[in-house]
């Protein structure tokens, strides 16, 4: 795995947004050879569940999603309803990034004509979060120039 991300380019700690289409692309190279490994280890338990009673508790976890981890918190009754949940998504753990992002490509493409400057910062957005541009109109962008 280390030798295919040096070949495109990949070292440990890769920062650089634009080159997240390449490291998701060695994630999902690494998830096939992994998924590969469990199912060849694979041995089929006696049972297929396990009961459970339900109880009152709270349930935490973080989970990873294609824009990163997700994390949720589920508060439960006695008979295991849920009473309340919290969830906090990949995009809100990176809005304040993307907003700096998009300064920074906002000032420096400044002089590019309106579209061609939505388009840059469409994609940084989209390098944060690949889902929001099919999920939501997210980007107004409105240029005064003086």
């Amino acid at each position: 795995m280390q030798a295919l991300a040096a070949e495109f380019g990949v070292g440990e700690g890769c920062a650089n947004p634009f080159r997240s289409i390449i490291v998701r692309a060695l994630e999902l190279v690494y998830a096939c050879e992994e998924a590969e490994r469990l199912i060849a280890a694979y041995h089929p338990p006696a049972a297929p569940s396990v009961a459970v009673a339900p109880r009152a508790g709270v349930g935490i976890a973080a989970t990873a999603a294609p824009r990163g981890l997700l994390y949720h918190c589920y508060d439960l009754d006695a008979a295991g309803m849920i009473l309340a949940e919290r969830i906090v998504p990949p995009t809100s753990q990176n809005q304040a990034t993307i907003e700096d992002d998009l300064r920074i490509i906002a000032t420096r493409d400044l002089a590019l004509a309106e579209s061609e400057l939505r388009d840059h910062c469409e994609q940084a957005i989209r390098n944060y979060d690949p889902c929001i541009s099919c999920s939501t109109h997210f980007l107004r962008l409105e240029i005064r120039r003086r």
